[in-house]
């Protein structure tokens, strides 16, 4: 089993930054990837970005050249660094934990961005 937590949100103006972790423990080695999702108020969930065990790394078009996903080489702490946040960025950010037998969902960190 996989667990995973985030933390790191908040409330920020428009055109700052948070930056997200996402830690995880257990059997760590089934895991091939992990992923950021997101969920606005009202809205679907959102894949936001994901990096995969050899470091390979993914965004929306909606966040790429904001958003930088990183990884601990033992994929037990990733990162999501948001800088030049817009209101539409407000979600619930949730890291989800993807391999082999493997789906394992965060309960998720709220960021608020707004004037």
């Amino acid at each position: 089993q996989v667990r995973v937590v985030e933390s790191g949100g908040g409330l920020v103006q428009p055109g700052g930054s948070l930056r997200l972790s996402c830690v995880a423990s257990g059997s760590i080695g089934r895991i091939n990837a992990i992923n950021w999702y997101r969920q606005a108020p009202g809205k679907e969930r959102e894949w936001v970005a994901s990096v995969t065990y050899i470091g390979s790394t993914n965004y929306a078009d909606s966040v790429k050249g904001r958003f930088t996903i990183s990884r601990a080489d033992a994929m037990n702490i990733v990162h999501l660094q948001m800088n030049s946040l817009k209101p539409e960025d407000t979600a619930v950010y949730y890291c989800n934990a993807y391999g082999r037998a493997l789906d394992s969902w965060g309960q998720g960190t709220q960021v608020t961005v707004s004037s």
